[in-house]
């Protein structure tokens, strides 16, 4: 009886557990239950850091109808799940962000190491200016600057529409992310000559001539490959402080050296880079089989390495390259000659004219003063003659009077 008795009480107690409210106790659906199958056994399972219970009560459909609406311990069942999840999913956004700082420190030291390998922008090298549009002292015609906090890194996806330029010569436009690189000082700023052909000069049609032009300032020789790295670094200098780059020359035909209509930069007559070093001073590239007579504009166009404009550290400085005018002509002759000698001609003639005229109007006034003279010295005749007559008037009178 006593036996009885404690096992009676005892699977009372454990009813009682079954009964009461969950505090702290996770129960967790077995995969049995998920699945729908009968389970007819009753455990309690008690863990050191958490107490997880599972009921499960005998019989299919009705196990299944106290689970779901059996009140409290249906919806606690749900709860925890819920829970549970929620701490997983904590548990997971916390190593994700684990997982993205140890990323960036990783990123930071990779930085560190290496900023030209790293994909981030380093804080030393922020132009804070960039953040002003320069408006604080406003002038007439002057209009806003961009304005950037992060140095323009991803302007290029403000046009989508354009592609990035990626060392290529896109002819239909494109946007290039690289930086302009180191900025030439103003005693290091390059400039050029042309010494054959010189301004106005006049050279045969059809003819090999050989352009050529004095240098300075400017590291010639470095030359990269145009068709895969076009604008795809930055201008940099050298030792003595000037770009490393080269030159290029350009000739395009115009109607007359008087001409005043823009050209077309598409259209030209010849052009060339310059890829090697100048030899003392002079840079120089051959116009096999010349040119048609015609008249002509000779430019040069100074880069850095990667093609680029030439990038100096005023706004304010002379011309960095050359331009001249000269004519071609089938004879060899000034095109612009016979004009130039109509010019000279009339200019003598004018000449010859002024002096004439000049000739002219001092002869007319020396006639003037000769005949203002006579005619003085005629009324000064005039006048002793009549004083004359009229002193034998009064001594004859006298005469008379003493008779």
């Amino acid at each position: 009886m006593f036996s009885k008795a404690v096992l009676v009480a005892f699977l009372s107690l454990s009813l009682s557990a079954l009964a009461a409210p969950n505090h702290g106790f996770a129960a967790k659906p077995s995969p049995e239950e998920s699945c729908g199958t009968a389970i007819t056994t009753v455990t309690v399972t008690a863990a050191p850091a958490a107490s997880s219970l599972s009921a499960v009560s005998t019989g299919g459909n009705k196990g299944g109808n106290n689970a779901s609406g059996g009140g409290a311990a249906g919806n606690n069942d749900n709860g925890a799940a819920s829970s549970s999840a929620a701490a997983v999913s904590s548990a997971a956004a916390a190593s994700s962000t684990s997982s993205a700082a140890a990323s960036s420190s990783s990123a930071a030291s990779g930085s560190s190491g290496d900023l030209q390998s790293s994909l981030t922008l380093d804080p030393s090298v922020i132009a804070t200016g960039f953040e002003n549009n320069g408006q604080d002292v406003p002038a007439a015609g002057q209009v806003a600057s961009l304005t950037s906090s992060n140095n323009f890194i991803n302007f290029c996806a403000t046009v989508p529409n354009l592609p990035i330029t990626n060392g290529q010569q896109i002819k239909t436009g494109s946007c290039n992310p690289a930086p302009m690189g180191i900025i030439a000082a103003t005693t290091n700023m390059p400039s050029a000559k042309f010494t054959n052909p010189t301004n106005l000069d006049t050279i045969p049609a059809n003819t090999n001539f050989t352009i050529s032009m004095a240098i300075r300032n400017l590291d010639t020789g470095f030359f990269v490959n145009a068709d895969d790295n076009f604008f795809a670094a930055p201008q940099q200098i050298g030792s003595t402080g000037n770009i490393q780059g080269h030159s290029h020359v350009v000739i395009e035909s115009i109607d007359s050296l008087s001409s005043t209509s823009p050209t077309d930069p598409t259209i030209f007559a010849f052009f060339k880079g310059l890829n090697d070093a100048a030899q003392n001073g002079i840079l120089t590239a051959d116009v096999s089989g010349g040119l048609p007579a015609g008249t002509y504009r000779l430019a040069s166009i100074n880069t850095a390495a990667n093609h680029q404009p030439a990038l100096v550290a005023v706004a304010q400085h002379g011309t960095l390259d050359d331009m001249v005018y000269f004519t071609v002509s089938d004879n060899g002759a000034a095109a612009g000659a016979a004009s130039s000698s109509a010019a000279v001609s009339q200019v003598t003639s004018s000449a010859a004219a002024a002096k004439a005229s000049s000739s002219a109007a001092a002869a007319k006034t020396s006639s003037s003063t000769a005949a203002a003279k006579a005619g003085q010295q005629k009324v000064q005749q005039g006048q002793q003659k009549g004083g004359a007559k009229k002193g034998r008037s009064v001594m004859k009178r006298r005469v008379q009077l003493w008779e």
